[in-house]
This record gives structure tokens, C-alpha cells and sequence, in this order.
């Protein structure tokens, strides 16, 4: 197919999105950001789950967005949620998936990618604003706007194939190709071993999709390990 930059941050979703484009035959640059995140096992997740798959390369990018806080991703006097919350949660950080997306299409640039792949999911998601398929079209039309390769050009797309899937159904598409979903971090509180919290939102949203899709959740839960 071509060249591709695939944002993967460690978790179940980007995890899948990196299996799909390599079976589709796209030669993979993984990508994934230090942004001052409360837990870095997910970037030993992310580098893992690049070499698992057959990602060509896999860089980290530095941006620290604690230095703004705002999120209880990037801040820890901000408790992570345990219960569900009502509107878009404390575990929204700003602006992160244009930060993450710009990076994404400078990486592109360089090495003349023709698409960029976002596990973004707009089902069984926290509410984020950007993870809709409105703001996705929006951010590649901004794309083929602003790079010299689509003005000469080459325009460059933004997938996001998972954006309508429920999270069942991501989990039996990423097992049906191979998967190793037993080296994916979720979890918005893991701890330094990748352990999961199994209260936050996105253990909640983990742990239902596995079930749904009847398989087995490999996910390591701290408090059953203790």
C-alpha cells in the first residue's frame, strides 16, 4: 500500500488500528507521544506492541503537556475518576488528539506518508470531543491544506477505522489478527508495572468489551496481583 503513520499509545484500540493497516499491507511508523502522562508504562506498552506487530520503526516524541495540567492525566492533584461521571470527564486532556494528530502529519511529511491511522473511537469512548468522525474530517482537511505535499499534490488521508466499532467489536478484530492484548495498557491509573486500577472509565469500558465479545480479558488487575 504505501507508507503510514500509526499513532500507538499502548492501549487496546491503537493496538488493533497498527494490526489492521499492517494487514492491509502498509508499511507501519509507529508513533507515540511523552506528553506528561500520570503512568509511562503505557510508552513500554506502545514500544512492545510496535515490535509485536511489525511496525518498520517506532519513535517517542517529548511534549510535556503537564506543564498546562488541566486533566488528571497530566496533573495528579486531579483525582482519576473510579465511578462514571456525568459530560466529559476530568480524563480529557486538552487538545490532545490535534497535538498528537499534528505531530503525526510532520512525521508523515518526512517520510511521505500517504495516510495517518488514529485508534480515535466515537461508541464506547469517555465523551471526548476529539475523538468524533466530524472532528477527524475536519483535522484532514486542515492536513491537505497545510502541507506541501497535498498543495503539490499528494494529499494524505486520516483513518480512523474504528471510529463506529463498539469496543466488542474491536477486541474480536484485533484478536481475529493476532493481537497480543495481554501487552496493552489501558488503564487511566495503571501503575509502574502496567497493572490496571479495574475502576477508571476505560478499565470499565475494557473490561465490558471483552466480555461482550466472549473471550478472555487478559488485562493484569493490581488488585489481583496483590
Amino acid at each position: 500500500m504505501g507508507e503510514a503513520v500509526v499513532l500507538v499509545s499502548g492501549g487496546l484500540d491503537s493496538a488493533t488500528v497498527l494490526a489492521m493497516a499492517r494487514a492491509e499491507g502498509w508499511r507501519c511508523h509507529a508513533l507515540s507521544v511523552d506528553y506528561g502522562q500520570r503512568h509511562r508504562s503505557e510508552l513500554v506498552a506502545a514500544a512492545a506492541v510496535a515490535t509485536s506487530l511489525g511496525a518498520t520503526e517506532h519513535r517517542v516524541v517529548r511534549v510535556d503537556l503537564a506543564l498546562f495540567g488541566g486533566s488528571a492525566l497530566t496533573d495528579p492533584s486531579i483525582a482519576v475518576p473510579k465511578a462514571p461521571t456525568e459530560g466529559i470527564p476530568v480524563t480529557y486532556v486538552p487538545a490532545r488528539n490535534t497535538i498528537f494528530l499534528s505531530l503525526a502529519l510532520a512525521f508523515a511529511e518526512v517520510v511521505r506518508a500517504d495516510a495517518i491511522f488514529t485508534g480515535a473511537n466515537a461508541v464506547d469512548y469517555s465523551g471526548y470531543p476529539d475523538c468524533r468522525p466530524e472532528y477527524l474530517a475536519a483535522f484532514e482537511a486542515l492536513a491537505n491544506l497545510a502541507t506541501r505535499r497535498a498543495v503539490e499534490g499528494s494529499p494524505l488521508a486520516v483513518r480512523a477505522p474504528l471510529v463506529h466499532l463498539a469496543k466488542a467489536d474491536i477486541v474480536r478484530r484485533g484478536a481475529a489478527l493476532g493481537v497480543d492484548f495481554s501487552l496493552t495498557v489501558s488503564c487511566y491509573d495503571a501503575d509502574a508495572e502496567g497493572r490496571a486500577c479495574g475502576q477508571c472509565d476505560s478499565c470499565r469500558i475494557r473490561r465490558e468489551g471483552f466480555t461482550a465479545a466472549g473471550l478472555p480479558d487478559p488485562t493484569r488487575y493490581a488488585f489481583r496481583d496483590a
